[in-house]
């Protein structure tokens, strides 16, 4: 309960900035494994949400999980280029199989972050990057929680044409003696001027842990310009990455 007031407090304490006059909507940071070259302009927000998410993973001792989450992201910008992002997962729905059909349920909230996106100089049309940093301010429950956690990510994209554009997220996270390093390259297509699609992988380098790789595909459409409807899917490529994540979310800008 905690994460959720205060992602609710710093949301409005956001919102209630005075905004600029009217402008076009920014990408969104989802779907996909890293986020996008865009920041929101000052006075602005942008909400997206998880509308769930799924996840079935194979454990230690053949022990299967399978977990439904909703997320929720709010960007609002500080300045030009630079915006203020608030994270968290209110809730969380696991259960837990043992190989001899034993099962236990878990219920509770996950980690609530604060980050901020700063869109690099020299960014065009052709050449865009950003680099977000960010930490967690309110521990989850137990059985969700990762611990405090910093992150310091860089994503860079280049468009080959009108319609294709190729694009890579690089994270180093630390915290509560754990150290991740993520690479997610994607290559996405605009095939209309409403909907676009994109292939990536995950590469995750743990240090109190094995490595995992995932690949998957996702699909957006803006069915408004400010109001955007996604659906994407990540599988294991080994027997120690997740089997089977699956998502949808709603992403809206406010202006």
């Amino acid at each position: 309960m905690r994460q959720c007031i205060v992602l609710f407090g710093l949301s409005v304490a956001c919102l209630s900035a005075r905004a600029e006059p009217p402008s076009s909507p920014p990408d969104f940071d989802r779907p996909g494994l890293g986020a996008g070259t865009d920041t929101v302009p000052r006075g602005a927000a942008a909400l997206e949400f998880g509308l769930p998410a799924y996840l079935r993973e194979s454990g230690a001792e053949g022990v299967r999980s399978t977990t439904w989450s909703g997320d929720v992201l709010l960007r609002t910008g500080l300045a030009p280029g630079l915006e203020l992002q608030l994270s968290g997962t209110p809730w969380n729905r696991q259960r837990l199989r043992a190989p001899d059909g034993a099962q236990s349920r878990l219920r509770g909230a996950s980690d609530s972050s604060a980050g901020l996106k700063w869109a690099g100089p020299g960014s065009n049309d052709r050449t865009a990057w950003a680099v977000l940093a960010s930490a967690v301010v309110a521990r989850g429950d137990a059985a969700f929680s990762d611990g405090r956690q910093y992150a310091l990510a860089v994503s860079i994209e280049q468009s080959l044409n009108d319609q294709w554009q190729l694009a890579l997220f690089a994270q180093q996270q630390r915290g509560a003696g754990q150290r991740t390093t993520t690479w997610a390259p994607s290559i996405s297509l605009q095939a209309t001027q409403t909907v676009s699609t994109y292939l990536e992988a995950g590469f995750f380098d743990a240090s109190d842990g094995p490595d995992q790789s995932i690949a998957g595909a996702g699909l957006s459409w803006r069915m408004r310009p400010s109001v955007q409807l996604d659906v994407s899917f990540d599988v294991g490529l080994d027997d120690e990455s997740p089997d089977l994540q699956f998502a949808t979310g709603l992403s809206v800008y406010l202006d």
